[in-house]
């Protein structure tokens, strides 16, 4: 449950100049933390409650078989317990990633982890003690207590856990290294974000520049082909240094998951993952081959952005710059007015709803220094609302990213209107459909609307990219990942050289190295210590897939007109009622299957032909 619910994080890089100091200080444009707590005081009250409850939970061993009454009274406290420990954790996780120089704040977070840490001791006899009552019992109490029906799932899925589950005493034991078991990530985030000393450079326009992670956004899409190429060296140089270092940190996160996963008795890490949401491997196969095959309509796009950058030979850096320049600001204001008009395609109960929330104080919008880099949402806090870290540029990749993080708070928003606070968490696997659906409507909207040939160029060529950077980049991590991990349980070593040198032969045969349809750079090879999703274990796969069903949806939506839109809706209010494959393929979309993935690529090669359509169209007139 823990895993289910818990504020989602989901991490982009923006590519324009950060907002003026008068916007990032504007009190509009950052959240509203009283809603949950008035102050640090009342934040460290409700937690020692909350940790007064554990105390309790400790006590009710052996309750769960003695009658229906019993197991319903437990679940019941453990499950409000858990609920306040939620909103406990999202204040000190959002203060926290306000300024992660703060050593205060941090604490606070650390307190916060320790809490839950203390959650997963005192629960740890449960899933032993349920599997003891066994099914049986414990559906006749299900039948017998309509109080228990907001549990009902969460008791099905603890039973079909009972091959992975050990006897209590070695839960409990595996409960006390539950927080040593994030070190590697912890160490890492914090020397991503705050350890490393960035250089500066001087770019040809005289700007300077430190390249940490939001300089290097901004610098590698310049339009300057030697802005961009410096930006690379100097930034994966500097990374360069810390890859002992970084690959040390990975590998023990590698080595803690595989000894994890094998304490279990899981076949494999990847076995662990894809078997928590009750997901058929053939997903994660299914989609790496499809996405193999299709690599050949990537290579298309790579020709297509040559082209249109009038680049005799792609290089890694030339990947990011816009294929045309737009000269249009999307500032807060004008970002939630094209939001709301585009989301009309949903219906008013959603535009209604969405602008309501938006004008209240549940974002931290702009960069600032410090911040924690890129963009999520954090939707645990069941009784305020959700919250929403940007670092919005006043540009589209802002504007797309505000919409994509809109579709996660407007799905916690649906999922609380439908469901109990025990099934309104939902899994990863269907948390990326609605913000990868909001941000392909958007586009749509955009390019329909566009008001000459380079806008729409402009629009057309962010949608191919969003496709490049989530199904085809990430899809890509996936199998770089499962790689690691395979080395890993075979009992390779895995050096910061060894782990380089793997991602450097799957990131050029993605990008078609060899055939010489993008040039990768030695150096460039580091970028893999970059990535923080590597540490969160085989989840960056669902990137892929959700777009992939997202684009499904949007399809079905644009087709069946209100029919689509009820059938996407049924599909947020579900929260995490069910396993999410069983939902996604009550929407209509299995992605066991490849036809979605086929679907996906098609629409990919349909952009392509009327850019090309475009772009003659715009050669003759200047022919003219």
């Amino acid at each position: 449950m823990y895993k289910r619910l818990l504020p989602l994080a989901f991490v982009f890089i923006f590519v324009s100049a950060p907002a003026s100091a008068a916007d990032a200080d504007d009190p509009q444009a950052t959240w509203n933390l009283t809603d949950l707590y008035p102050s640090v005081e009342a934040w460290k009250t409700a937690r020692d409650e909350v940790m007064a409850d554990f105390d309790k939970i400790d006590g009710m061993r052996g309750s769960l078989g003695k009658s229906a009454d019993s197991l319903y009274n437990t679940y019941r406290f453990v499950s409000d317990t858990y609920r306040k420990a939620g909103r406990v954790y999202v204040y000190a996780s959002l203060k926290a990633d306000e300024d992660l120089r703060d050593s205060e704040t941090q604490e606070r977070r650390q307190l916060a982890d320790i809490m839950f840490a203390r959650y997963g001791e005192v629960t740890a006899w449960m899933q032993p003690e349920l599997i003891e009552v066994g099914r049986e019992v414990i559906e006749s109490y299900i039948k017998e207590d309509e109080r228990l029906a907001p549990f009902a799932f969460q008791l099905d899925n603890g039973l079909r856990n009972a091959p992975h589950t050990l006897s209590p005493e070695t839960e409990q034991t595996l409960s006390y290294f539950s927080q040593t078991f994030g070190a590697p990530n912890d160490t890492y985030t914090l020397l991503a974000n705050s350890d490393i000393p960035w250089p500066t450079i001087t770019l040809s326009t005289g700007e300077e520049v430190v390249v940490d992670s939001q300089g290097y956004g901004r610098a590698r899409g310049s339009a300057n082909r030697d802005d961009r190429k410096l930006a690379f060296d100097t930034f994966w140089s500097k990374w360069a240094e810390y890859r002992s270092s970084v690959g040390m940190v990975m590998n023990s996160h590698l080595q803690t998951q595989v000894a994890l996963a094998k304490a279990r008795n899981y076949d494999s890490v990847l076995h662990r993952e894809l078997f928590q949401d009750n997901l058929p491997p053939s997903v994660y196969r299914t989609l790496v081959a499809e996405v193999n095959k299709a690599l050949p309509t990537l290579h298309r796009y790579f020709r297509l952005r040559a082209r249109m950058l009038g680049i005799e030979q792609m290089h890694y850096y030339d990947i990011y710059p816009p294929l045309v320049s737009l000269d249009r600001k999307f500032d807060l204001e004008t970002s939630k007015e094209i939001t709301l008009e585009a989301m009309s395609v949903l219906g008013d109960d959603w535009v209604s709803m969405q602008k309501e929330a938006m004008e209240d104080r549940w974002m931290h919008v702009y960069p600032q220094r410090g911040k924690r880099a890129g963009a999520y949402m954090s939707g645990f806090a069941y009784d305020v609302h959700p919250y929403l870290l940007l670092n919005h540029n006043d540009n589209y990749a802002s504007l797309s990213t505000f919409a994509h993080e809109w579709g996660h708070a407007m799905h916690t928003l649906y999922a609380k209107q439908a469901q109990p606070f025990e099934t309104a968490g939902y899994a990863t696997f269907i948390a990326e459909i609605p913000s990868t659906s909001l941000e392909l409507i958007l586009r749509d909207y955009m390019a329909t609307n566009a008001e000459s040939i380079d806008e729409k160029l402009f629009y057309l060529g962010h949608g191919l990219e969003s496709m490049r950077g989530t199904f085809f980049r990430q899809t890509m991590f996936a199998e770089f990942e499962l790689a690691l991990y395979e080395a890993a349980e075979r009992g390779d070593a895995l050096s910061g050289d060894r782990i380089t040198e793997m991602y450097g032969e799957i990131l050029r045969r993605y990008h078609g190295h060899d055939e010489g349809i993008v040039i990768i750079d030695d150096l460039y090879t580091n970028e893999w210590m970059f990535v923080p999703h590597f540490y969160y274990n085989m989840y960056v796969f669902q990137y892929a897939t959700s777009q992939t069903a997202g684009t499904a949806l949007y399809e079905k939506i644009v087709k069946d007109g209100a029919l689509g839109v009820e059938n996407y809706k049924n599909l947020l209010r579900a929260g995490g009622s069910d396993y999410p494959y069983k939902l996604l393929v009550n929407a209509g979309v299995d992605l066991a299957q490849p036809e979605p993935y086929r679907a996906a690529v098609d629409k990919m090669n349909a952009i392509m032909d009327e850019m090309e359509r475009l772009l003659d169209e715009r050669d003759l007139q200047a022919r003219r």
